[in-house]
C-alpha cells in the first residue's frame, strides 16, 4: 500500500519538499567527508554513512512515491509537487549527489589514504604475487559458493536480493550443450566479504585490500569455461522494502510480520547501480528486468556497495587517522553510589549523552532487577539491537520473580526481527510483551520502576530522547531524566496503563502525549509567544530536533514571526519550514548542525513570560510522531537542570561556527565560518565541559 502523502490546506509555496530536504542532508554529511579537517578514516565512515542514508531513502521514500505513481494516486507533496514530479527531482538531485561522492572517493580520498599506506589494490595494480594469493583466494573461498546463471528459456532471469551484489556477464561461444544466451548472472553469497585484507608479506603497503568486485572480474572467465566473456558488470538493484500489514485483519501481529520480513528482499525495485563501463545493451535489458526506467539507472565509477567499506576504519589500527578517544563523563552524584533509588530518591539526575556515560541507565536496569525491594518493572522498547544488556536486565527481572512488562513496537523499521527475537526470550521467562496500539507505533522512550519502600510503594522513572541502546548512545546526542517526581512517575505509570490495558486517556499532569495533548500543547505555546509579543512583551521560541514537517506547527511559527517572535531552530535533518521570507518567516532562523556525533535529542523552549519551559522528547515535528505513534514530552522542573538543558543543548548550538549549516528561505544551506572570533565546536566544547565529573 502506497505511503498516504500529505494532502494539505495550507499554500504550497510556503514548504520545501521533503524528499529533496532529505538529499540536502546527505550533501552536508557528505561535506563531513571533504573537510580536510576530519581525520580520512572517519571521512571515509561520513562516505559510508551517505551510502546507507541513500538506500534506506530508496527502499522507503523513493518507494513510496514511485507506489503512489503506479496506482495513478494524486499523491501531492507538501509543496504542492505530484509524486510523479517529486521523482524527477529527486533523480536529479540524487544522481548529482552520487557523482560527487563517487568523485571524491575515487580523486580525493582514495589517493589520501594510499599517501597513509592504506590501498585499495585494483587489477591492473596487482603484483604477480598478489595475483597468485587472489586466484587461491578465489578458488578457495569464493568459487564453491558461486552458482553462475546462464539465461534461457530454462533459466529465467534470477529473483536478486535487494542491496545484494552481482555480476552480469556478457558471453559469446557455446556451452557443453550447445547454448549460447549471450548473457548470465553471478550473485555474490552475502556470506562473502565485499573487502578481503591481504597478508601483510605481499600487501605492497601497510594496509592492502583488495574487493571481491575485483576478484570476480578477474576469474569470471572462469566460471564459464570454453566460452569468451565480453563484459562483466557489477550492478545492484535497490528494492521497496517498508513492511505494511494491516494491523486490523490479523490476529497475531508478531506471526504476520515474521512472515513479511522474508519478503522484504523481494519488494519492487526502486534504483539500479551498475558500474560506469556496464554496456548499453547490458544496462537496458537490466532496467527491463526490473521494471525500471532511465532516471532510475545509477553508473558509478568503483564499488556499487560503498556502506561494505564502513568496516575498513575499525581494521585499520590508525588512532592517529580516526578522532580521538573519548571518555564520557558522569554526574558527581552518582560517583560513589551504592544504591542509586537513593540518588534518584534525593533529587533528579540529568544525563547527556555521548558527552555523559550511559552506563547508568544500564545500571538502573541491572539494580533493579536484582533488588528485593522492586516489586515491577516496565519499559518502552522501540531499537535496542540484537545484543542487548538492557534486555538481558529486563530477562533477570522476570526470572527473579518481578512483575516485568514490555511495550515493544515491533514496526520499528529494519529492528523487526531484532525486537521478534527479544520478544520471544521475554515470554519465555514470564514477561508480559505487549506490542503497543493498532495503528500507532509506541516511540515513546520510558521505564518505570516501582519499588517497596518505608510507607508503601515509590516509582522511579527514566525518560528520555532516544533509544534503549547502548552502542548508539555513544554516537547520538540525547538526554536522559532520572526521577522519582510523583507527579511525573505517576504520568508515567497512566501511559503504561493506556499502553497495555484499554479506558480513556486521562489528562496528565506534567507529560505531553501524543497522539492526544502534544501536537495541541505545541501549538498553543507558539500562540502563546505570538500573543506576548504583540503586546511588547519578551517572547522567544528554540527548538531542537532532527526534522520539521508538520503543516500546521510551520503555519504557527509563521504566525509567531509575523507577531515579532524570535524563533531558533535547530534541524538536523529535513526542514519544510521556509526561513527568512519577509512577511511570512523574517524572524525565523533555520540551521543544521553536522559532526563526530549524530544529533538527536529533541528540545522545546519557549520564552512563557520569563517562566522558561522546557521539555525534552521523543517526538520530532512531524505528522507522522503528533499523530500516529505514541510519543512523550517531558519537563525540566528542577531549576539547575533546567538551565543545563538551555545552556548545553541550545544555547552552545546557537553558538557553534564550525559544524552549522545556516538554511536559506529556498532551501539551500551555507556554512557558517568564524569571523575573528575564535572557532567554537559545540561537540567539542562538550565533550571537554562534560566528559569528566561534572555537576549534575
Amino acid at each position: 500500500m502506497p505511503h498516504t502523502l500529505l494532502i494539505q490546506n495550507f499554500p504550497a509555496s510556503h514548504f520545501h519538499n521533503r524528499e529533496l530536504g532529505i538529499l540536502a542532508f546527505n550533501r552536508r554529511v557528505l561535506a563531513q567527508a571533504q573537510d580536510e579537517r576530519v581525520p580520512v578514516l572517519e571521512r571515509l565512515r561520513f562516505l559510508c554513512i551517505v551510502s546507507s542514508n541513500l538506500d534506506e531513502f530508496f527502499e522507503i521514500r523513493v518507494a513510496g512515491l514511485k507506489e503512489h505513481v503506479h496506482v495513478h494516486t494524486p499523491g501531492i507533496t507538501i509543496d504542492g509537487l505530484s509524486a510523479q514530479e517529486s521523482l524527477t527531482r529527486i533523480s536529479a538531485a540524487a544522481h548529482d549527489l552520487v557523482t560527487l561522492q563517487y568523485q571524491h572517493f575515487n580523486e580525493v580520498l582514495l589517493p589520501a589514504l594510499a599517501d597513509e599506506g592504506i590501498r585499495f589494490w585494483r587489477r591492473s595494480q596487482w603484483t604477480q604475487i598478489q595475483r597468485e594469493w587472489i586466484e587461491s583466494y578465489f578458488w578457495r573461498e569464493v568459487a564453491p559458493v558461486l552458482t553462475p546463471i546462464g539465461l534461457d528459456p530454462s533459466h529465467p532471469f534470477p529473483r536478486v536480493l535487494n542491496k545484494s551484489l552481482n555480476f552480469a556477464v556478457e558471453l559469446v561461444g557455446k556451452d557443453a550443450f550447445g547454448r549460447n544466451s549471450g548473457a548470465a548472472i553471478v550473485q555474490a553469497p552475502r556470506a562473502l566479504p565485499r573487502v578481503i585484507r591481504l597478508p601483510d608479506e605481499i600487501a605492497e603497503a601497510a594496509h592492502g585490500f583488495v574487493f571481491l568486485s575485483s576478484i570476480l572480474h578477474a576469474f569470471v572467465s572462469e566460471l564459464f569455461t570454453g566460452m569468451t566473456v565480453l563484459g562483466c558488470y557489477q550492478f545492484r538493484a535497490t528494492r521497496n522494502s517498508d513492511l505494511w500489514v494491516d494491523e486490523e485483519e490479523v490476529t497475531n501481529l508478531r506471526t504476520t510480520l515474521q512472515g513479511e520480513l522474508t519478503q522484504r528482499h523481494f519488494g519492487d525495485a526502486v534504483r539500479l547501480e551498475v558500474a560506469d563501463n556496464c554496456s548499453p545493451a547490458m544496462a537496458d535489458f537490466l532496467l527491463e528486468q526490473f521494471g525500471l526506467q532511465e532516471i532510475d539507472l545509477y553508473r558509478v565509477h568503483g564499488p556499487v556497495n560503498l556502506v561494505r567499506l564502513m568496516q575498513v576504519p575499525d581494521w585499520v589500527d590508525r588512532p592517529d587517522l580516526k578522532f580521538a578517544p573519548f571518555m564520557p563523563g558522569q554526574p558527581k552524584t552518582l560517583g560513589k553510589i551504592t544504591c542509586i533509588f537513593d540518588t534518584i530518591r534525593r533529587s533528579d539526575i540529568l544525563l547527556h549523552h555521548p558527552y555523559q556515560s550511559f552506563t547508568p541507565v544500564i545500571e538502573l536496569l541491572q539494580q533493579a532487577s536484582k533488588d528485593p525491594k522492586v516489586v515491577a518493572i516496565k519499559m518502552t522498547v522501540y531499537r535496542t539491537g540484537t545484543d542487548s544488556v538492557l534486555m538481558e536486565s529486563l530477562i533477570r527481572a522476570a526470572q527473579n520473580g518481578k512483575e516485568v512488562t514490555v511495550v515493544l513496537e515491533l514496526m520499528a523499521r529494519f529492528e523487526e526481527e531484532a525486537n521478534i527475537n527479544w520478544a520471544t526470550r521475554l515470554e519465555e521467562v514470564g514477561a508480559h510483551v505487549v506490542y503497543g496500539v493498532v495503528g500507532y507505533k509506541v516511540h515513546a522512550k520510558a521505564i518505570l520502576i516501582v519499588r517497596r519502600e518505608e510507607g508503601g510503594l515509590r516509582r522511579y522513572a527514566h525518560l528520555g530522547t532516544g533509544n534503549y541502546h547502548p552502542r548508539t548512545a555513544r554516537l547520538y546526542t540525547d538526554f536522559g531524566l532520572m526521577t522519582a517526581n510523583e507527579e511525573i512517575t505517576h504520568d508515567v505509570g497512566e501511559m503504561f496503563k493506556q499502553l497495555t490495558g484499554l479506558g480513556k486517556a486521562l489528562t496528565l499532569t506534567h507529560l505531553l502525549q501524543a497522539p492526544f495533548t502534544l501536537q495541541t500543547s505545541i501549538i498553543t505555546a507558539i500562540r502563546q509567544e505570538a500573543e506576548a509579543a504583540r503586546a511588547g512583551k519578551p517572547a522567544k521560541i528554540i527548538a531542537k530536533m532532527n526534522a520539521l514537517l508538520e503543516p500546521q506547527t510551520i503555519e504557527a511559527l509563521y504566525e509567531a514571526s509575523q507577531a515579532g517572535v524570535n524563533i531558533e531552530l535547530i534541524v538536523r535533518g529535513v526542514c519544510a519550514l521556509r526561513p527568512g521570507i519577509a512577511g511570512l518567516s523574517e524572524n525565523i532562523r533555520v540551521r543544521s548542525v553536522i559532526g563526530r556525533f549524530l544529533e538527536h535529542h529533541r528540545i522545546y523552549y519557549f520564552h512563557a513570560g520569563g517562566k522558561e519551559l522546557v521539555y525534552l522528547s521523543s517526538a520530532d515535528w512531524m505528522g507522522r510522531n503528533l499523530f500516529r505513534r505514541i510519543e512523550l514530552a517531558f519537563p525540566i522542573l528542577d531549576p539547575k537542570l533546567k538551565k543545563r538543558v538551555i545552556a548545553e543543548g541550545l544555547r552552545s548550538y546557537l553558538r557553534d561556527n564550525q559544524l552549522t549549516w545556516i538554511m536559506d528561505s529556498q532551501g539551500k544551506y551555507q556554512r557558517k565560518h568564524a569571523q575573528r572570533t575564535r572557532i567554537f565546536n559545540v561537540q567539542s566544547i562538550l565533550m571537554q565541559t562534560l566528559g569528566k565529573e561534572t555537576p549534575t
